[in-house]
């Protein structure tokens, strides 16, 4: 199973959390939302092969963690991921759109300087900004676009410049997130939780509820369970093989 974007930090009880993904075999993508809680959240992961953490900086909180930008840049070549950054759109956060975009242009700016990274960004409202910059600087990586809820117009857009997709159990639960995944190409999906912001009927989501959309995306493409995580498996293996060779031997491990 795959879980490429949760938040491990976030539990009550990260430990917990690290354990019982690591004994049910998940490849978890670990994001963070600031650059000062990478350092604590990375020391998770270690000794787990399957988990790997991403330096982010939440579009959220960039209006009050704009500061850490120098500390992203020290950061940043400990890590081939970035995440969670982007943009939010949304009505409680729209009025700090000028510093969100300063965030997330410099960000973008440093990981094509750096090489390039693996992105997993937040677009909520906020997909042509969010389209546009990654138009701007491809040099910036491989983007990764979380719970994507944007239009089809602006779905075949991100696909055209090279976007991938993790879709969650709870973004497959509705009509609309099912027809974005059915268009989305399979080559490029991968599965998420998004916990434990993201809930089911038993609670906050958790890296082994990645199970959950595994099947859900089984029933939406109409092939066997086993299919679709083959499927996603694949795709999981070429995304770590991309990038630059000083970047590879950060790779997720999927053998």
């Amino acid at each position: 199973m795959i879980d490429f974007h949760c938040h491990l930090d976030l539990y009550p009880d990260p430990e917990r959390e690290v354990r019982e993904a690591d004994a049910a075999r998940v490849y978890v993508l670990s994001v963070t939302t600031t650059p000062r809680a990478w350092i604590r959240t990375a020391q998770l992961a270690k000794g787990h092969r399957r988990i790997r953490t991403s330096l982010g900086l939440h579009p959220q909180l960039a209006h009050e963690r704009a500061s850490e930008l120098p500390l992203f840049e020290e950061l940043l070549p400990r890590t081939r991921y970035v995440g969670e950054i982007g943009l939010d759109g949304g009505s409680d956060f729209g009025k700090h759109a000028a510093i969100q975009s300063e965030v997330f242009e410099t960000v973008l700016r440093l990981s094509a300087v750096g090489g390039g990274r693996i992105m997993s960004i937040h677009s909520r409202r906020a997909v042509d900004e969010i389209l546009d910059r990654l138009a701007a600087t491809p040099d910036a990586g491989t983007p990764i676009l979380h719970w994507f809820s944007g239009t089809a117009r602006q779905l075949r857009r991100a696909a055209d410049i090279g976007c991938w997709f993790s879709v969650g159990p709870a973004m497959l639960r509705g009509e609309k997130g099912k027809a974005l995944a059915l268009a989305m190409p399979t080559n490029r999906i991968l599965t998420e939780t998004d916990g434990p912001f993201a809930s089911g009927p038993a609670g906050p989501l958790r890296p082994a509820d990645a199970w959950q959309a595994v099947k859900q995306l089984a029933t939406t493409w109409n092939i066997p369970v086993d299919e679709a995580r083959a499927r996603l498996l694949d795709n999981l293996r070429i995304l770590s093989e991309t990038g630059p060779d000083h970047l590879k031997a950060g790779r997720l491990a999927t053998a």
